[in-house]
């Protein structure tokens, strides 16, 4: 019997169960389990294939407003619009103080890419765009409860950053703390969204049938991570096939 299954259940379970179902979840598919993260934090990557995590990486979080945008205009209260929208300045900015977008093009930049290049996602890989596209398309088809839970990846998300953070810094001489600023705000911020949606799922899952979409959302959205560092690993650590059109490392400087 797969994973999948086993997490799925028949009855209804108590607050604390859904949360330890869904922490489980975090544990087994989160993506700090990849390979391609444990390359990228042990220093095993080239300056290129950074590039291209970088580089790919962009369309994920230029995407992260516009999804929340399709989820914030479904909330029923100003109170739950106002919480939602929060997230959208964190990543958009506010007109004064820059957000994750621009931090993580100063990111791209600190890596050695132009920006422009980022912008444009002309060199993104196919399976970064269908992953990050069906994301997008998840939260705005499925129920609200579904796209809410979907987000619940933010619970595993500091313990990858501070990771990713030490192992760079640690075993690439060429990034720098500003190069990896992005992550800073991102240890405070993810904790108090993930705190709210978690408390969020646990009070509107209130049937069996619901919790089961819980954890199938909370599943997906691993498989959708999982699915954009499956992409690098092919195309840029083995078997190193790159899409025609994708980022070629060493080329377009």
């Amino acid at each position: 019997m797969g994973t999948a299954a086993m997490d799925r259940t028949e009855r209804l379970l108590s607050p604390e169960e859904l949360e330890a179902a869904l922490r489980k979840i975090g544990a087994e598919r989160y993506h700090s389990n990849h390979p391609f993260h444990r390359l990228l934090h042990d220093g095993k990557l080239t300056r290129g294939q950074v590039q291209a995590w970088a580089l790919n990486r962009y369309y994920y979080q230029a995407s992260i407003p516009a999804k929340d945008a399709t989820l914030m205009a479904r909330l029923p209260t100003p109170e739950l619009r106002r919480e939602w929208r929060r997230r959208i300045e964190d990543h958009d900015g506010d007109g004064v103080k820059p957000g994750g977008i621009e931090r993580w093009l100063k990111l791209a930049e600190g890596v050695g890419l132009d920006r422009a290049r980022v912008e444009s996602t002309a060199e993104i890989l196919p399976a970064t765009r269908f992953a990050v596209d069906a994301y997008v398309h998840f939260v705005r088809d499925r129920t609200l409860l579904e796209a809410v839970a979907s987000s619940l990846t933010e619970l595993f998300s500091p313990t990858i950053i501070a990771e990713r953070v030490s192992g760079m810094l640690a075993n690439y001489d060429w990034i720098t703390q500003d190069t990896l600023a992005y992550f800073t705000p991102r240890l405070t911020q993810a904790p108090k969204d993930s705190d709210w949606a978690l408390a969020y799922v646990k009070d509107h899952a209130d049937t069996a049938e619901k919790q089961e979409a819980v954890l199938a959302a909370l599943r997906f959205k691993c498989d959708v991570l999982w699915s954009q560092l499956d992409g690098l690993y092919l195309a840029y650590v083995a078997p190193g096939l790159i899409p025609p059109g994708a980022f070629v490392p060493g080329e377009g400087a």
